[in-house]
């Protein structure tokens, strides 16, 4: 899956699945524009892929959408930005709420309509890859901000998906279990937290950033031409048990 000579905008590139689809991105050929929060995350990111590079807080509307501007034009899209705020139901604050909904949904309209208004004035195709998560489809303890965000971006995805198809412009969603970034492995690794989570998965083991990434790359690829809309697991059968 060649992507030589095709710019790909990567949001929340600096860690994590985001900087893995950056990094396979940049070694199939493709010239990649990383949106993240940190910019030493985005100097080191520049570093190694020579990846142009946007410091931006995407959880403020006015400023996602003037980086989304300055990061087009570009071929496809990967709306990989995302946080947490681990809180019991009856607990969760407004503010949290609100925040999570900023950076994991609304943020995923604003980049996703600068992007499809830059690629229907250049004559329409492409492809956008939302990153969701299981946590859209099951009711994990303590994630009501996330599990609710990570709903919206999967809605997101269906609308998305039928009114851009006509101007040529597939999307899809990815939605990794477990994924043992460099932030999560510390959890992950923990032997009493993990058990559970193991036994329902056929796999026996959880995702790599790199796995989860080599789906997106396909999804955006001319390979995928008719996957269109759909929000794909990517959890080693986790939602099959």
């Amino acid at each position: 899956m060649s992507l030589a000579g095709r710019t790909i905008v990567v949001t929340g590139a600096g860690k994590g699945i985001g900087r893995a689809i950056a990094v396979l991105g940049a070694k199939r050929g493709a010239q990649i524009v990383a949106l993240a929060r940190t910019a030493q995350d985005l100097t080191e990111l520049a570093a190694e892929t020579g990846a142009r590079t946007i410091a931006v807080d995407l959880s403020d509307a006015a400023a996602a959408r003037a980086a989304a501007e300055a990061a087009m034009p570009a071929d496809y899209l990967v709306n990989c930005a995302g946080i947490n705020v681990l809180e019991p139901f009856l607990e969760t604050k407004v503010e949290s709420f609100d925040t999570v909904q900023a950076v994991n949904v609304r943020a995923t309209l604003i980049v996703s309509q600068v992007y499809a208004k830059h690629r229907i004035a250049a004559g329409g195709g492409g492809a956008i890859v939302n990153v969701s998560s299981i946590a859209a489809f099951n009711g994990f303890f303590n994630h009501a901000s996330y599990s609710a965000s990570k709903g919206g971006v999967d809605g997101l995805t269906r609308v998305m998906t039928n009114e851009l198809g006509p101007h040529g412009i597939r999307v899809n969603a990815v939605n990794p279990g477990v994924t043992l970034t460099a932030l999560a492995a510390v959890a992950w690794t923990d032997p009493v937290k993990s058990a559970p989570m193991l036994s329902r998965t056929p796999r026996g083991a959880f995702g790599t950033p790199e796995e989860v990434a080599e789906v997106v790359l396909f999804l955006l690829s001319d390979a995928a031409a008719m996957v269109n809309g759909v929000t794909l697991p990517v959890d080693g059968g986790f939602m099959a048990t």
